[in-house]
């Protein structure tokens, strides 16, 4: 044979056709490492799954129907709404009692809310001074009365009324409420009673 040119296969051989390997792909690693791999896959997955369940669970949390506080507990009403003071009798006859003084009963009643005090008992006449026994400051549970003895002394005749109308008695009260100066008006047989002990302890004074 002469020349150039491709070389003929003989008799009895064959071309092997050459084609590239398909790359191998990279497979788990093994042993020790394959190890360590799958239990890393493993926490991995438990995170993933926690998160999930914590998103979801704070997402309903979120969303759950708001629970309405309580209503306030009301207001203790003021003393002067509570307090009932009511007029009794003369605790003795106008002639019976000291010179120029002019003693009482009064029932003192607390209705309801909390423990009323009577921090101070007076009367608006100038020429009257006013004490009570028992002496303030004083208490009185709700749901119950208190007996008061008040004695009105004529300090000054002049300026004492002659015939009141309708005298009144001042009452500080206190409570957990509030502080009040309430004016209870005694009614009709107190007005007369009182006027009956100023005659007496004052007839003889001229206006």
């Amino acid at each position: 044979m002469s020349g150039t040119g491709p070389v003929e296969p003989g008799e009895g051989t064959h071309v092997r056709e050459t084609t590239p390997r398909a790359r191998r792909r990279p497979g788990r690693p093994r042993g020790r490492l394959g190890r360590l791999h799958a239990r890393h896959r493993r926490a991995v997955r438990a995170t993933v799954a926690a998160l999930a369940v914590l998103a979801v669970g704070g997402y309903l949390y979120a969303g759950r129907p708001q629970e309405q506080p309580p209503p306030p507990a009301p207001a203790p009403p003021y003393p002067s709404q509570a307090v009932d003071l009511v007029y009794l009798d003369p605790v003795a006859g106008p002639g019976d009692a000291p010179a120029g003084d002019f003693s009482f009963a009064v029932l003192l009643s607390v209705r309801s809310g909390p423990p009323v005090t009577v921090t101070r008992v007076t009367q608006p006449y100038a020429g009257l001074s006013a004490t009570s026994a028992p002496a303030p400051p004083f208490q009185t549970k709700p749901h119950s009365a208190l007996k008061i003895i008040v004695t009105l002394r004529v300090t000054e005749c002049e300026k004492a009324p002659r015939n009141p109308g309708l005298p009144f008695l001042d009452v500080t009260l206190r409570n957990t409420r509030a502080i009040e100066e309430h004016s209870f008006i005694l009614g009709t047989r107190y007005a007369g009673h009182l006027s009956q002990a100023l005659q007496v302890a004052c007839g003889n004074v001229s206006r």
